[in-house]
Formats: C-alpha cells, sequence, structure tokens
C-alpha cells in the first residue's frame, strides 16, 4: 500500500513522514491555498528527505510546473485543475498523476495518465476533511492505479481499503493539529492502519 502525506510545509513533519515509513510527501505549490510552500523551502526540504516527492498544482504555467520540478527535485506531478492532455504531455519525462474530484461519470481515458489521485468535490482543491462516495472509486481501477484521498484519516483509512482496494492512499487534513502543522502520533498511526489493513486484504 502507498501511502503519501500530503501538505507537508515544513521540515520536521516530513522527516516524520519518513520515520514512521510512508512512502511520500506532498509538497502544495498553489499560492491561495492553506498548505503553499515556496518552491526554495520546498527544494530544502526535498534535499534531505530520502522518499517520493510528488508536488501539487492547479492550473499554473507548464514552463512554472517544470521550473519548480527541477528546482526542488520532484518525483511527480499531481494535477487538481482543468489540465488538459497536450498539458500532461508537455509535463514529460515527469510522472504526472490527475487528481479527480469524484461527482459521478468521469471521462478517465482523456489525460493520458498512469495514476489518478480521487478526491472529494469541493471549491477548494483537496485537503477540505470530507470523504466521498466510495463506490465511484472502483470505475477508476480499469484505467489506472487509484490513490485514494478526500478525508482520510486513521480512524476510517481501515474501512476505505477494505472497501475500494486501492494502489495508494492520501492524507494531509486529517493527521494535522492545523494546515500547516502535522500531528506526529497521526502520521504514525494512519501509516499503520494503511499497511496493517493491505496484509488483512491480501
Amino acid at each position: 500500500m502507498f501511502v503519501k502525506i500530503c501538505g507537508i510545509t515544513n521540515l520536521e513533519d516530513a522527516l516524520a513522514a519518513v520515520h514512521a515509513g510512508a512512502d511520500a510527501v506532498g509538497l502544495n505549490f498553489w499560492k491561495p491555498g492553506k498548505r503553499y510552500v515556496d518552491p526554495k523551502q520546498a527544494a530544502e526540504i526535498a534535499a534531505q528527505v530520502k522518499m517520493k516527492k510528488v508536488g501539487v498544482f492547479v492550473d499554473e504555467e507548464i514552463s512554472t510546473v517544470l521550473e519548480i520540478a527541477r528546482t526542488v527535485g520532484l518525483d511527480a506531478l499531481q494535477l487538481h485543475g482543468a489540465e488538459t492532455p497536450e498539458f500532461v504531455r508537455a509535463l514529460a519525462p515527469f510522472e504526472v498523476w490527475k487528481a479527480v474530484k469524484m461527482t459521478g461519470a468521469v471521462d478517465w481515458q482523456s489525460w493520458g495518465v498512469k495514476t489518478f489521485l480521487l478526491d472529494s468535490p469541493g471549491a477548494l482543491p483537496g485537503g477540505t476533511g470530507a470523504t466521498f462516495d466510495w463506490s465511484l472509486a472502483p470505475a477508476a481501477k480499469a484505467h489506472g492505479r487509484v490513490i485514494l484521498a478526500g478525508g482520510l484519516n486513521p480512524e476510517n483509512v481501515a474501512a476505505a481499503i477494505r472497501s475500494v482496494r486501492p494502489w495508494g492512499v492520501d492524507v494531509a487534513s486529517g493527521v494535522e493539529v492545523s494546515p500547516r502543522q502535522k500531528d506526529h502520533h497521526k502520521i504514525r498511526a494512519f501509516v499503520r492502519a494503511a499497511r496493517e489493513t493491505e496484509d488483512d486484504t491480501r
């Protein structure tokens, strides 16, 4: 089970994710967001974290995405906006994930990506703390890897994994003290619950 801790804004929280056994951290480069991190600070964090680094972008210019990705040393780019398939192709050779707000019918093949992050619908991208109808998730699995997000926390991640059986899970607000400070105990509890449930569903 791939586990990503998103909305990292400082080195201490990033290292807590490493020590908990998570697979990736998410760094948010959407300036209006509560969890926005400056690319320079993100690069300092990324340089000291030996795990997958995922950049979160929302309707950003292609040139800016590529510049930040190279400066920070990102491994994957997570897109939350209205990006087109042409936009995605322009980001090669970076790995691209498409975040999808789960509201109903989705044209899964239109983006040309292999990884989908399934999130809750809402006015803001990510970090809402709300779940969505997990019965909508299996439709995505025929088209690529599925990372389940949206309102997950240490208490419900096991049920989510049993229901959807995703490739991975993603959490932000569910392991926070505030939008810019993680609860390290909750990070450990989230990773542990995901790993234990993975063993149970094999």
